[in-house]
């Protein structure tokens, strides 16, 4: 038995199956379109019980890409990190830890900081309270 290689799938792709998904076409209809296994979908669908998740976005809190610019731009300036917060109305220590985490002043850059930030927002939550302990009721 010949073994594929592994495939990731493209948001597009996952996108394109939930709409097939939704529009009732089966497990293997739909890896078909792919050229792949009905499992490799199926893996897809069952991670959210079949409901598609709701589409990724971000905090209205969270800097914008333009806000990040602004940042890049002052730094190579040689503006102060609290000249910075106020000309973008945020706090100093908001601007300081956007820095910090990129690389700091000297290799800030704007792109990268996002992307970074789209990423590490895809880590796991930690969990709202404790599971172990003797309080543990179970």
């Amino acid at each position: 038995m010949k073994y594929r290689k592994r495939i990731y799938y493209s948001e597009s792709q996952k996108s394109l199956m939930w709409e097939r998904w939704r529009q009732g076409a089966t497990l293997h209809q739909i890896a078909a379109l792919f050229d792949r296994s009905h499992t490799s979908v199926q893996g897809i669908l069952a991670r959210h019980g079949g409901i598609r998740p709701p589409d990724r976005r971000r905090a209205a809190s969270a800097l914008t890409l333009g806000e990040r610019e602004e940042i890049s731009r002052a730094l190579v300036e040689g503006r102060s990190i609290r000249s910075i917060a106020a000309r973008l109305g945020r706090a100093p220590s908001t601007v300081s830890r956007e820095v910090k985490r990129n690389g700091g002043a000297d290799d800030y850059r704007a792109g990268l900081a996002d992307e970074a930030a789209w990423d590490r927002a895809l880590r796991p939550s930690a969990a709202s309270w404790p599971r172990t302990g003797p309080w543990r009721s179970w």
